[in-house]
């Protein structure tokens, strides 16, 4: 039995054009799974949707489709549920990776709509998805979800605190799932990355002086690629990891440990 086989499951990644989400979506088709490419472009999603078709044609692995949403419009979610459903048939597995921070600096700096739009881009628009996927799983009694938080949703930060917030409430989101609904056999675990080299993240490794920082409080010395994210994705949906629930898998180097 190949315990990382997802044969046959259907994944909605959201957030996933670039950065760790995309990787996610290709490790998971390269395992097998028939994923959703979903993002606010449909020119981004149609492009990473058909490059993940050329990764895996001929392999007899997945495949790929484009459904893109906005995540901060609850119809825009409704019709990803919705689309994802005709198109492939019902959710196995969803992951709630796209987030937003528009705003670096103290606490005491950041505008109502600044913090109005990370807690409902980071927090409410994965409560929406969540409930709304959540429905289908209890009738099978099988489910997978997982959500990226961030190692700022469990440290403390100078310069990202409402981000940060924001992450720490997505790990409460996925105990408080675990907690309810693993009697239906839906699991629930949160990914909480460290510093990675995206696009999201360039204003931190981008700087010479915050990079430095960053890998000297960090055992391994570096920063993480997605593609080191996207593994742990495959192993919590996976039969590998049918007995992790309600869990925060911490990858970061080491940095949260050595802090």
């Amino acid at each position: 039995m190949n315990l990382f086989d997802l044969t046959g499951k259907v994944a909605v990644i959201t957030g996933s054009t670039k950065g760790i989400g995309r990787a996610m979506a290709e490790q998971m088709a390269l395992h097998g799974a028939r994923v959703v490419v979903s993002s606010r472009k449909a020119d981004a999603c149609d492009g990473v949707a058909a490059a993940i078709n050329a990764l895996v044609a001929g392999t007899g692995a997945g495949k790929a489709i484009a459904v893109p949403a906005n995540i901060s419009r609850k119809e825009d979610l409704e019709h990803l549920v919705a689309r994802t459903r005709e198109l492939l048939g019902p959710i196995d597995i969803l992951v709630c990776n796209a987030a937003s921070n528009p705003y670096y600096g103290s606490m005491l700096g950041i505008s109502d709509d600044q913090m109005d739009k990370i807690l409902d881009n980071n927090i409410k628009s994965n409560h929406w998805l969540c409930s709304l996927v959540i429905p289908e799983m209890r009738t099978r009694k099988d489910g997978v979800i997982i959500i990226v938080s961030s190692i700022g949703g469990i440290l403390g930060h100078t310069t990202l605190g409402a981000y940060g917030l924001s992450k720490a409430a997505d790990l409460a989101l996925a105990r408080n799932i675990a907690a309810e609904f693993g009697p239906d056999n839906i699991r629930a675990n949160a990914i909480a990355p460290g510093l990675i080299k995206t696009d999201f993240a360039r204003a931190l490794w981008d700087s010479p002086e915050y990079l430095a920082k960053a890998t000297e409080r960090s055992p391994l010395r570096r920063i993480g690629t997605p593609e080191e994210i996207a593994g742990a994705a495959v192993f919590l949906s996976s039969a590998a990891g049918a007995f992790m629930t309600g869990q925060t898998l911490v990858i970061d180097g080491g940095r949260v440990t050595a802090n």
